[in-house]
């Protein structure tokens, strides 16, 4: 253990991620920012856990997710059938504990899965445990199975890990509430008109417990059903934890900045007049 805070500082972003905390059969919804079941997932799939694998070490976490860019909600038209065209089944179960045929016959059924298209968050993770952060930002960057952001059909976009500093530390010295402030801004400049500012409004969306945080200005306390227990197919279960909603200023890269401000280019410039 170190008392010496450390946070692991992950860029979110894909052409399409979902987080889903609460919706599941025929419809699959996604929240408007990742989930920590979602993010306890992703990092235990990088060290190469199984399903069935204890997950109480990553629990303990605390968790800070920026919303740099929020993205556009895509609604997929999704059917599902058999294999070898075979009448569906329902869910109930006979005394066997074979699942029922549909009656009348169905050989289609109709879906609906959401996604988050073109969103970039950024998640800080603290833990009181350093050398578990270090070994989760080896991980990350040498997964044992692919990673995905809520589900397996989005993979991340590069970079997914931020480095600290000028020597490209993995880790980020500071609380999440500390870090979450001063990670410059993931977006995509042609989301928005120019940007001239040093810094850039975001939401930010922080675990209550644990946290050092003072009660920012226009702060909201929620909760959300996405602590998970347990990925076990067998017994998988979720509880709840309190979070507190508030707005940072995020610092825009210097580099970002200068394009922005850049004169437009004007062809008439190479025209020799008089």
């Amino acid at each position: 253990m170190n008392n010496t805070p450390h946070c692991l500082v992950l860029r979110l972003a894909a052409p399409l991620q979902s987080w889903g905390s609460a919706s599941e059969f025929n419809r699959r919804d996604t929240d408007g920012i990742p989930t920590k079941s979602g993010i306890a997932g992703l990092l235990a799939a990088a060290q190469g856990r199984r399903r069935q694998d204890p997950i109480e070490d990553l629990l303990g976490m605390c968790l800070a997710v920026r919303t740099d860019q929020a993205g556009t909600l895509l609604r997929d038209y999704h059917t599902v059938s058999t294999l070898d065209g075979s009448p569906l089944p329902k869910s109930e179960r006979n005394k066997s504990g074979r699942q029922l045929p549909t009656s009348p016959k169905k050989f289609t059924h109709l879906t609906e899965r959401f996604y988050l298209q073109d969103a970039c968050f950024v998640a800080v993770i603290g833990l009181d445990d350093l050398e578990l952060l270090k070994a989760l930002a080896h991980a990350v960057t040498h997964p044992g199975y692919p990673l995905a952001l809520g589900r397996r059909s989005c993979p991340p976009t590069q970079p997914f890990l931020l480095p600290h500093g000028e020597n490209n530390n993995t880790l980020w010295p500071g609380t999440p509430e500390e870090v979450v402030a001063h990670v410059p801004w993931q977006g995509k400049p042609q989301r928005y008109q120019k940007i001239t500012d040093t810094s850039i409004s975001l939401a930010v969306t922080v675990d209550a417990e644990g946290t050092s945080l003072d009660s920012p200005k226009d702060a909201t306390i929620d909760t959300r059903n996405d602590l998970p227990t347990s990925f076990d197919p067998r017994k998988r279960s979720f509880g709840t934890r309190r979070v507190v909603h508030y707005w940072v200023n995020a610092p825009v890269p210097e580099a970002l900045i200068e394009e922005q401000t850049r004169p437009e280019h004007d062809p008439f410039d190479l025209l020799e007049v008089g």
